[in-house]
């Protein structure tokens, strides 16, 4: 059983009828080494956000395949900016992908990790104050917690003025989160490219223009071009694109079965 518009595969090797939810999670899996995913949703035309937010992009499968894919990682990276923006809440998940999780030996919830040079966070937003597993901040040797953020949150220092990625990284590992989902901003993402640490793109295309305004899914400084090939193309209803580009030849090997929402 699956929730949400039928999604089927078609490429490499077209799949008759729609993918189940088991299905999509072992096209999306686990990898078996430490890994960096990111997930973006875009316009056709390249936009990151309509009227300034990326739920206008979205819709019924690309919110499918994002509940999978959370359900699919250790630790949920996102930088302060966006989760002030899209104003997030608690990291939760339904019974059943809570079960699924236990069976694969995992905790019931991913860990939220925040990217923070300035420390500029609200504890009370829902994703602190409601969290189900204490979040943890990426953040630089200098920026003060504002009062109350280290009552919800842990900081994770990592060297120097600036957050350093890769510093960061090893560290959350080393806790125990070996794989790692990036749902952005474009400036965390360009940084994470710059810096060489980003293992894979999961893309979805929306059918639509937003015409000239929004930045792309990925900001920040010039770095060189880096490699991704493409693993699989899905398609959804309407003309949605569901694209995953990975840089390990082998991909990730199936997770196991996967439960309905």
């Amino acid at each position: 059983m699956s929730v949400g518009g039928p999604i089927e595969r078609v490429w490499p090797a077209p799949v008759t009828g729609p993918l189940t939810d088991p299905e999509l999670a072992a096209l999306y899996g686990r990898a078996r080494h430490p890994h960096l995913r990111v997930n973006f949703v875009a316009s056709a035309d390249g936009a990151v956000t309509l009227d300034g937010y990326s739920a206008g992009l979205s819709g019924e499968p690309d919110k499918r395949v994002f509940g999978l894919l959370r359900m699919l990682c250790d630790g949920l990276v996102v930088a302060a900016g966006t989760l002030r923006h899209e104003g997030y809440r608690a990291v939760r998940l339904g019974e059943a992908r809570r079960a699924w999780r236990r069976e694969q030996g995992l905790a019931e919830y991913p860990t939220l990790v925040v990217v923070s040079g300035s420390l500029d966070l609200d504890p009370a937003q829902a994703c602190f104050a409601d969290a189900p597993v204490r979040p943890l901040v990426l953040t630089g040797g200098a920026a003060e917690p504002p009062p109350g953020l280290t009552e919800v949150a842990d900081l994770v220092r990592c060297c120097g003025e600036r957050v350093d990625l890769a510093a960061g990284l090893a560290e959350l590992r080393r806790r125990g989160l070996g794989q790692l989902l990036c749902e952005g901003g474009p400036h965390l993402f360009g940084a994470l490219t710059a810096a060489d640490l980003v293992d894979e793109l999961c893309l979805t295309v929306a059918p639509l223009l937003a015409g000239a305004g929004p930045g792309r899914i990925t900001a920040g400084d010039a770095s060189p071009p880096r490699h991704l090939p493409l693993r699989h193309v899905l398609a959804a209803a309407g003309g949605v694109l569901m694209l995953r580009y990975a840089r390990d030849p082998g991909g990730p090997p199936p997770a196991g079965a996967a439960p309905a929402a």
